[in-house]
């Protein structure tokens, strides 16, 4: 009994850390309220994946309804960001910074509820609206955490990579330059170029 009930565990929780991430993205979005429409269905459709881990009769309607109801404060909270869109150019990429890990956050603290109702046998017939706003607004100051984390930590990836890249591009060139000062070299060996000409070639290639 308790390995189905860790195995449930460690799936919807799977669920609710890729269901963030995916909202985080949607969060980029550029056009205001066309990312939260896509926010709310990832959001939707992380709520039918955990009433599929613990066996509960999945309701659209209700699912919509209960998930307006719990963002209610949480967009309120996205609000200046979506705001800052509208700033041609950089205002996309500042607002979406923001809205990401709102909308992270967001998506964590509703995951995170409706386990916690249907961990204890609940459906969605047996929604405690009070409650389960008690549970989301405790659990998205946690959610922002982990969300900022992530982004950060996807910052950190992007400049290895980027480092890296130029590393890669650096080597590349060498390569280049020392194949091309072997080649200089037999021509002056073959006597093809002179010692003169390979002085001027050789300092040509090193600048």
């Amino acid at each position: 009994m308790d390995e189905i009930k860790e195995i449930k565990n460690n799936s919807s929780e799977l669920v609710i850390k890729n269901h963030m991430i995916w909202s985080m993205g949607a969060g980029f979005i550029p056009v205001p309220l066309l990312d939260f429409a896509a926010i709310s269905y990832i959001q939707l459709d992380m709520i039918r994946q955990l009433a599929k881990i613990y066996e509960v009769d999945f309701k659209e309607t209700e699912g919509k309804a209960i998930i307006t109801s719990l963002t209610t404060a949480g967009l309120a909270k996205a609000g200046a960001a979506r705001a800052v869109k509208f700033i041609p150019i950089i205002g996309s990429y500042l607002g979406g910074v923001a809205t990401a890990v709102l909308s992270g956050a967001s998506t964590y603290a509703i995951g995170q509820a409706f386990k916690r109702h249907f961990d204890k046998g609940g459906t969605f017939l047996d929604i405690d609206l009070n409650s389960l706003k008690k549970m989301y607004m405790d659990k998205f100051e946690k959610g922002k955490e982990i969300a900022e984390d992530f982004s950060n930590e996807q910052k950190e990836k992007e400049q290895i990579i980027e480092e890296v890249e130029k590393k890669k591009e650096n080597l590349k060139i060498t390569d280049e330059i020392i194949n091309k000062l072997k080649e200089i070299g037999d021509l002056k060996e073959n006597g093809v170029i002179t010692d003169e000409e390979f002085t001027k070639m050789k300092a040509k290639l090193l600048e």
